[in-house]
C-alpha cells in the first residue's frame, strides 16, 4: 500500500444493522482508515470489491444465496480478508485458510483493536489467495454446512438485541421475512424459514405447518378439534397454532 494513503476498507453482512455496527466500531478503533463501501449480499460484495479496490475487506460468513466463504474464493489476491461469523468452528477453519483474522459476533471493540493491529502489519504485503484452501475445506466438509443456532440478532430501533433461541417460541414465515415469536414480545428477521431450520437443532424445534417452526418446550397441549386437525396452545399466547396434516403425526398419542 502507498505510503501516505488511508487503507480503504469493505464491510459485507446481510443484516444491514450489523454493517452499521461493524462500521461505527471501525471508525472509532481505526479512524486512519476509510471506510468506502458496504455490501449486503455475495454478488454485491464481489462487485464492490471490483469497484472500490479495498485494501480490507470485513466478509460475514453466514449470508443467503453466495456465503462468505463462497465469497472469498472468488476474491483471489485483491484484498487481505477479515471473516465475521457468529460460530467458532466456521472461524477456526476461515483462519486456517489464511485469512488474516476473524471476529466473533457480536463484535468486542477490544477484539477488533487486536485485528486492526495484524491487519496494520500486514497491509505492505500482498492480499493471500484464499480460493483453493476454501475450495478443499469446503469439499472435505471441513466447513460445516450449519451449527445448532443458539442465539439472533435482532433489531430494536437503532439497536440490536441477542435473543437466545430458547426464549422464541415460534418463528413463522412472513412474505420474504421471518416473525420471530416469544411469550410477550414479537420481531422480524430476514433470514427466511428453510435456513433457520437448517440451524436450529431438531430436537428442540418441530415444523408443525410449512409456515410454522415451533419450541417444543413452549407447546403447552395439542388439541384435535371434530374434523381431526390439531392446534397447539403455546405457553403464554392466547391464539392456537395450527398444525398440518403433514405433521398431525408429531401429535398422536402411544
Amino acid at each position: 500500500m502507498n505510503a501516505g494513503r488511508r487503507p480503504a476498507v469493505l464491510i459485507v453482512d446481510d443484516e444491514r444493522l450489523l454493517a452499521a455496527e461493524l462500521r461505527r466500531a471501525i471508525v472509532a478503533v481505526w479512524p486512519e482508515a476509510d471506510v468506502a463501501g458496504e455490501a449486503y449480499d455475495g454478488i454485491e460484495a464481489l462487485a464492490q470489491v471490483r469497484a472500490l479496490e479495498p485494501d480490507v475487506t470485513f466478509l460475514d460468513i453466514r449470508m443467503p444465496g453466495m456465503s462468505g466463504l463462497e465469497v472469498a474464493q472468488q476474491l483471489g489476491a485483491t484484498t487481505h480478508v477479515v471473516f465475521v461469523t457468529a460460530y467458532d468452528e466456521y472461524a477456526v477453519k476461515a483462519f486456517e485458510a489464511g485469512a488474516v483474522d476473524y471476529l466473533l459476533k457480536p463484535v468486542e471493540p477490544e477484539r477488533l483493536a487486536v485485528t486492526v493491529e495484524r491487519l496494520k502489519a500486514r497491509l505492505d504485503e500482498a492480499p493471500q489467495d484464499l480460493g483453493a484452501v476454501l475450495q478443499q475445506l469446503l469439499r472435505q466438509g471441513s466447513v460445516p454446512a450449519a451449527q445448532r443456532l443458539q442465539w439472533l440478532q435482532v433489531g430494536e430501533g437503532n439497536d440490536i438485541r441477542i435473543l437466545p433461541v430458547g426464549e422464541v417460541s415460534l418463528f413463522q414465515a412472513a412474505d420474504k421475512y421471518t416473525l420471530v415469536r416469544t411469550v410477550d414480545r414479537e420481531w422480524v428477521i430476514r433470514t427466511p424459514l428453510k435456513e433457520l431450520e437448517a440451524e436450529l437443532d431438531p430436537e428442540q424445534f418441530w415444523r408443525v405447518h410449512r409456515n410454522t417452526i415451533v419450541r417444543v418446550a413452549a407447546i403447552e397441549a395439542a388439541r384435535r378439534d371434530m374434523m381431526g386437525r390439531v392446534n397447539l396452545s403455546m405457553k403464554g399466547m392466547r391464539e392456537p397454532v395450527a398444525v398440518s396434516r403433514a405433521y398431525a403425526h408429531r401429535f398422536r398419542q402411544r
